[in-house]
């Protein structure tokens, strides 16, 4: 979620200016040691409720607690493990537009590979030919992707103003990723289920589209808020912090399961709070805040009072293959990478990183102990202001909201339909009901869009997932 410099936190522009030093010294902040979530350690037990075993096992920068449930109940389908990842800021026809072989426009309605979806065009609305999105066109061009810039290259469904006629249209908003970049999340989709109709629940910037992935509704334009807490010196937004409200992760938890975010960086960001921790070596930005470091406002979840930094849902992304190896895999998992690892474009960030980055995440569940019974679902938070031909849907009948561009989804592992396309109109909140659906046996509990969305059932095979799992 990377943001133009003119709009940084105080700290950042500090840092820029030679002001705020990253290497002042600042003790480690004990992520157990918040007064809100003190538990007194039983027999057995490091500080921050793990077992003495797990904590003298745990990489050095784990911050985490194993918080899977012994008995949880059965889930109501075979699948007991659900893995999201998200990544950032492209569409379906910039990813999806050369494996995709249907004419665009032309609507097909089978759903067996490549040749069931549509390719981008050859040209857009204007007559531009698209710009190759590669390794160095990622790193150095990031379009405009704010609400009013989205509005106007969207116009009313024309998708004719992204390359020309609007104030932040431009030629390289019509990029197409290499075959080669590409072959990891081409070869996902040979193997498993892809969504082709899966839109960004609202038109603009990152954080107003996570919002959807954790309580299904409008909160905020684009950037403009951010959770209190670790890492909001280091990033841009409005600290705040919304108390008395249910997101999907209560619900998830309140049901019996367990529920966990697994941030990359999160740990150095509580090592340094409340100042901004060094940017990693591997960070070609160089810079100690985003993409270098943890953005809270990357994580919908923390903008809630119950879970912003519990160490008990709150962990580094350092722990999750960890879990993996040691049995300790929560019911509902979310991931994020530090943004240079995330495919958002400029900020000398490179696509190839951030596929490798997924892959290495996505085999590490595959080649686990929980592979039989996981789910793997891989989107992206927004479509970044680049092109894609395919209109969006009328605008939300629950929050009024319009849709912005299609984002690819995939659907991963022995769960997932083979080389299969779905066409069924899904977003965001589509994720959410099926955790609701699959963890609860309700969905709508939030009143939101939950209510009103679809189900993922066309990306999964029933005669895995022991039950049909609803289309809608």
């Amino acid at each position: 979620m990377l943001r133009p410099v003119h709009s940084l936190a105080p700290c950042v522009v500090a840092v820029l200016l030679g002001a705020c030093s990253s290497a002042n010294p600042i003790e480690p902040r004990d992520a157990g040691t918040d007064a809100r979530h003190v538990t007194a350690p039983d027999a057995g037990h490091d500080a921050r409720g793990r077992s003495t075993d797990a904590a003298r096992d745990a990489p050095a920068d784990v911050v985490s607690v194993d918080v899977v449930p012994i008995d949880a109940p059965a889930a109501h389908s075979n699948i007991e493990h659900v893995v999201v990842i998200v990544q950032e800021n492209h569409t379906f026809d910039s990813y999806f537009g050369r494996y995709c072989t249907a004419a665009a426009g032309s609507s097909p309605t089978c759903t067996a590979g490549p040749s069931c979806c549509e390719a981008a065009p050859a040209t857009d609305p204007s007559g531009s030919p698209p710009v190759v999105l590669d390794d160095t066109e990622n790193a150095t061009y990031g379009p405009n992707n704010s609400s009013a810039c989205e509005t106007a290259e969207i116009d009313d469904g024309k998708m004719d103003a992204f390359v020309t006629g609007a104030s932040c249209s431009s030629p390289n908003n019509f990029a197409i990723a290499t075959s080669a970049l590409m072959t990891t999340y081409h070869g996902y989709a040979s193997s498993y289920a892809l969504a082709d109709r899966y839109f960004q629940p609202v038109i603009g910037a990152s954080s107003s589209n996570d919002m959807y992935l954790a309580v299904a509704k409008f909160l905020f334009l684009d950037n403009v808020s951010q959770p209190s807490g670790v890492g909001s010196a280091c990033s841009i937004g409005t600290p705040v912090l919304y108390s008395g409200q249910t997101t999907v992760a209560d619900l998830v938890v309140g049901a019996g399961y367990s529920f966990r975010y697994y941030a990359e960086g999160y740990a150095a960001a509580v090592r340094a709070s409340p100042g901004c921790p060094p940017a990693p070596p591997d960070c070609a930005f160089g810079l100690p805040f985003d993409p270098c470091d943890y953005a809270p406002g990357d994580v919908p979840f923390d903008y809630y009072a119950q879970w912003n930094d519990n160490p008990a849902f709150m962990t580094d992304l350092g722990d999750f293959l960890p879990d993996l190896a040691r049995g300790g895999l929560p019911s509902v998992s979310f991931i994020k990478v530090l943004d240079y690892k995330s495919e958002h474009p400029g900020f000398k960030d490179v696509l190839s990183v951030g596929v490798a980055a997924v892959d290495q995440l996505v085999q590490g569940v595959l080649a686990s102990p929980y592979a039989s019974k996981t789910l793997v679902l891989l989107t992206w938070d927004e479509g970044g202001g680049f092109f894609d031909h395919v209109a969006p849907p009328p605008a939300s009948t629950v929050d009024q909201q319009p849709y912005g561009t299609r984002l690819p989804l995939l659907a991963i592992g022995p769960f997932a339909r083979k080389n299969t396309v779905s066409h069924v109109v899904m977003e965001h909140s589509s994720i959410v009901k099926f955790l609701e659906w699959n963890y609860t046996g309700a969905t709508g509990q939030l009143m939101a869009r939950d209510a009103a969305v679809n189900n993922l059932g066309s990306l999964l095979d029933p005669t895995r997932t022991g039950t049909v799992v609803p289309v809608n």
